[in-house]
């Protein structure tokens, strides 16, 4: 039996390459869909006669697009589609999984709207897989997620009230550069006016944003992510500088974007940052970095690693007076 698709299904799937890629030029529809350009122009032909507005501009930017505002069909997942935003959702959002949460209601209605044959088989995906919760991810407020967005995609400056872990509130004045999700955490990498410098601040701690009328310009060769990673671990309240005598290339996979930046000193390096939660840094950061280190910089660091060490010195005193005496009972005999 043939088993390719009819005029019907390409002209559908045309109007999907649409949705999706505007300003799609007749050899890219043709080569998307399997086709000879003639045939592209015949299935853009097609959904003309069916009503959807399609226009075409030529030049070297122009191509196939829709008509902005126009009102399309109910959207169509195919199987693969389905299962696989059931999976993504299931990843991002373990609590998913749940029909009274937020996002798994969401998820609920997307899988209802299915045909019987796709949206039985993500129902029984979204019940029957289990999914660990990330205990380091965190959800900010939909709401300020999209105030935040509103204000990239606007180039407007806001005002934000930023809560930080350890408790200290402050307002600023930033320019939103852009909102970064990065293992399971939202972030705002932004140029804070108040300091003069680059900042990123967790989405889940901003507690109020307030778009202004002023306007701004992000660096030409901004990239996002990268410039968060490199700024992660600066502009913290409390200052870390941290000496290893190990090369910087032994040292650096053991260091996160987070606890700051790793330079090289002599025959070691020194990683310089900031951190707002001291105690965490200390025995979540360092303790698992395998190379001897000094903290020669940062009170409240220090007190943290005092505080380490004394925890884990306790944990073998007993131990350490049970062999001295087992040794003194040995010697008697």
């Amino acid at each position: 039996m043939p088993t390719d698709p009819s005029p019907t299904a390409r002209a559908l799937r045309a109007l999907e390459i649409l949705q999706t890629r505007p300003s799609t030029t007749a050899d890219q529809l043709a080569e998307r869909l399997g086709v000879t350009e003639r045939a592209a122009r015949r299935y853009v032909g097609i959904l003309r006669e069916a009503g959807i507005p399609v226009e075409s501009a030529r030049g070297p930017h122009g191509g196939y697009r829709l008509r902005g505002g126009t009102r399309l069909p109910p959207v169509v997942f195919t199987q693969a589609e389905a299962l696989g935003l059931v999976m993504a959702v299931l990843d991002g959002q373990p609590a998913a999984a749940d029909v009274d949460d937020l996002v798994g209601a969401a998820l609920g209605k997307v899988i209802q709207a299915l045909p019987e044959s796709v949206g039985r088989q993500a129902a029984a995906l979204r019940q029957h897989a289990s999914a660990a919760p990330d205990r380091y991810s965190a959800r900010p407020d939909p709401a300020t997620t999209s105030a935040l967005v509103a204000a990239v995609a606007a180039r407007r400056r806001v005002l934000v009230t930023y809560r930080s872990e350890t408790g200290n509130q402050w307002d600023a004045e930033v320019d939103p550069w852009a909102v970064v999700v990065r293992h399971g955490r939202w972030y705002l990498l932004c140029h804070s006016h108040r300091v003069d410098a680059i900042r990123t601040y967790r989405v889940d701690r901003v507690r109020a944003v307030q778009q202004t009328t002023r306007e701004f310009e992000p660096p030409d060769d901004l990239d996002p992510v990268a410039a968060l990673e490199e700024n992660l671990g600066m502009g913290w309240e409390f200052p870390t500088h941290v000496v290893f005598d190990a090369p910087l290339a032994e040292v650096a996979p053991w260091i996160r974007p987070p606890m700051g930046r790793l330079e090289p000193s002599g025959d070691g390096c020194v990683l310089v940052g900031s951190t707002s939660n001291p105690v965490m840094y200390a025995q979540e950061w360092l303790a698992s970095v395998p190379f001897a280190f000094r903290v020669v910089g940062g009170q409240e660091l220090c007190a943290a690693i005092a505080m380490l060490a004394t925890r884990f010195a306790a944990a073998l005193a007993d131990r350490t007076s049970t062999a001295m005496s087992e040794d003194t009972t040995t010697t008697d005999r």
